[in-house]
């Protein structure tokens, strides 16, 4: 049962949705990926314009929250960005540090947890199996196709479980 007096949730990825990548892709390009120096560079991101104009217009109706593969040592600098780009104040889902998932499945789980109690209105994410499986379970949808996909980005979120 959904807490009825709650607004719903507009629900944000942040990698490539929010935060522009393409500067710290080069860490993944190359054998082995170096995943510290990929996620160090994270507070460099410059921000999507759509994206951001996209999570401030929805905290007009919506609670927003931010659903992110990244892994929850980034936390700190997760919420530094998110201020410091005058993104609305929302709850942060990470992945555990050492959880390996795929992005699908881990954003899904915490999506169906949140549906159990708040209404989600929707969600804006770039990586397409993770928006597939959410439009299945029954979600609504909003494809950030805003930046050019990366092969080395989708391999990491899907076979490495690490964004």
């Amino acid at each position: 049962m959904t807490e009825s007096n709650k607004p719903p949730l507009a629900v944000f990825d942040l990698d490539n949705t929010l935060a522009d990548t393409a500067h710290r892709q080069r860490f993944l390009e190359r054998k082995p990926r170096d995943w510290d120096a990929f996620f160090a560079a994270a507070p460099q991101d410059p921000p999507i314009e759509e994206g951001v104009a996209m999570a401030r217009a929805s905290g007009a109706e919506c609670e927003v929250v931010y659903l992110t593969g990244r892994p929850e040592r980034c936390r700190r600098d997760t919420l530094d960005w998110l201020l410091a780009h005058g993104l609305p104040e929302g709850r942060v889902y990470m992945r555990r540090n050492d959880d390996r998932r795929p992005a699908r499945g881990t954003k899904l789980e915490i999506l169906n947890r949140l549906s159990r109690t708040r209404d989600i209105r929707v969600l804006v994410d770039d990586d397409e199996l993770v928006c597939e499986d959410a439009e299945r379970a029954g979600f609504t949808v909003v494809r950030a196709r805003w930046t050019a996909p990366s092969a080395a980005l989708k391999s990491a979120q899907e076979r490495e479980g690490r964004t």
